[in-house]
């Protein structure tokens, strides 16, 4: 997220762009999900519609443990780091369970799940009119080569915010930026590093950070990160979406892959491409240590992601730092596992919608690329 523009954030943006460079094959159906009218499929002792919870854009009905599909093959530790990663900065609601969290950090998987079956209720996720299913898809951490000088080779700059970024709202659009004397020179100076093709800095922008493996003025090279520090405030609109509209098609995933062959026949119109997304995303540089680079970016909550483990989600329907049992199944995963809400981002709007954070680098970015597909959530809130 982060912000993943996503705002992050992705990202943000990146759920209009996945619906529309989804595989083809038809995802496989998930079980049909309750009607908002019906009792809780097998609900805990006391638990009845009378305790369902009204949580912003949603509401939660309360279940028994037996309604969340795959609860015994996961293996929660994985998700224990994600969560204890929340516990750095914990809301209210969860901060009193962060030191018996930490505690469970080396416990078995049969411990972690009696605990939770102790310590929490789940809560089935629907829309505020009983609908149970959603959408799920993916964002990623990409890894760009860069360069710390413009050239011939690497011409595409990233930019950090402009002064007076928040004395106008919304700030210039894509177009005005690439072509407008005032812009420009509002940008001078507050270059990062320069990318080598177009495409891979719009995905950049999507995405909402990245790494870059970047060359320094003195030829030396090192790995950074750039996250997300602000955006145009411009809206976001989809560049596949485009090419379907001008006739191109659909692009098959990975998007940029398959827009850069399009980029390659068209190189005239591909001005006219970019200049179709008006929002643009500026960048903070963030330095890589070696404990960094096994998570991603920071996401809304400020905490770092954990690949497969967190998830964006719209906030006013589940607050940050909420643990989220998670079933989705398609032809890109089945996935029926514990996730953290850690995230947020622009296009992820809605009761039953998650972006699911894939992971850095290439083949993160091929899962990313291929998923949307149903969704059902469960929170699990303190008793």
């Amino acid at each position: 997220m982060t912000v993943f523009s996503r705002i992050t954030q992705t990202a943000a943006i990146i759920a209009v762009a996945l619906v529309l460079v989804a595989c083809a094959t038809a995802p496989l159906p998930l079980p049909p999900p309750p009607t908002g009218s019906a009792e809780p499929a097998r609900p805990d002792a006391g638990a009845s519609q009378a305790g369902v919870r009204l949580q912003g854009k949603s509401r939660w009905v309360p279940v028994s443990w037996a309604e969340l599909p795959g609860l015994e093959g996961d293996a929660l530790f994985e998700a224990w780091n994600a969560w204890i990663k929340s516990c750095e900065r914990p809301g209210p609601v969860f901060a009193p369970l962060c030191g018996e969290v930490r505690r469970l950090s080396i416990a078995s998987n049969d411990e972690q799940r009696a605990w939770m079956m102790s310590r929490l209720q789940p809560y089935r996720v629907e829309t505020l009119q009983g609908v149970a299913d959603g959408l799920l898809t993916s964002y990623y951490e990409p890894v760009l080569k860069a360069s710390r000088q413009p050239g011939s080779s690497y011409a595409v700059p990233l930019y950090q915010p402009p002064a007076g970024l928040a004395s106008r709202k919304p700030w210039y659009t894509r177009q005005e930026i690439d072509t407008l004397p005032e812009a420009q020179a509002a940008l001078r100076g507050r270059e990062i590093a320069w990318l080598a093709d177009p495409i891979d800095a719009m995905s950049l922008h999507i995405q909402g950070s990245g790494r870059l493996e970047i060359t320094e003025a003195n030829g030396a090279k090192r790995t950074v990160r750039v996250a997300f520090a602000g955006s145009n405030e411009q809206p976001f609109r989809s560049i596949t979406q485009w090419l379907s509209e001008q006739g191109q098609g659909r692009m098959s995933p990975p998007w940029t892959e398959s827009t850069k062959v399009w980029a390659a026949q068209n190189p005239q119109r591909v001005p006219q491409l970019l200049w179709s997304n008006p929002r643009y995303i500026f960048f903070r540089e963030e330095a890589l240590s070696e404990q960094d680079a096994g998570y991603g970016p920071r996401g809304a909550q400020g905490v770092a992601l954990t690949p497969g483990r967190s998830i964006a989600v719209d906030k006013d329907s589940i607050p940050y730092g909420t643990p989220v049992w998670l079933a989705s199944r398609g032809a890109a995963a089945d996935l029926q596992k514990l996730v953290i809400a850690q995230d947020t981002g622009s296009a992820i709007v809605g009761a039953v919608r998650a972006d699911y954070f894939a992971g850095t680098g290439p083949e993160a970015g091929l899962l990313a690329s291929r998923v949307s597909q149903p969704l059902r959530l469960w929170v699990l809130w303190p008793k």
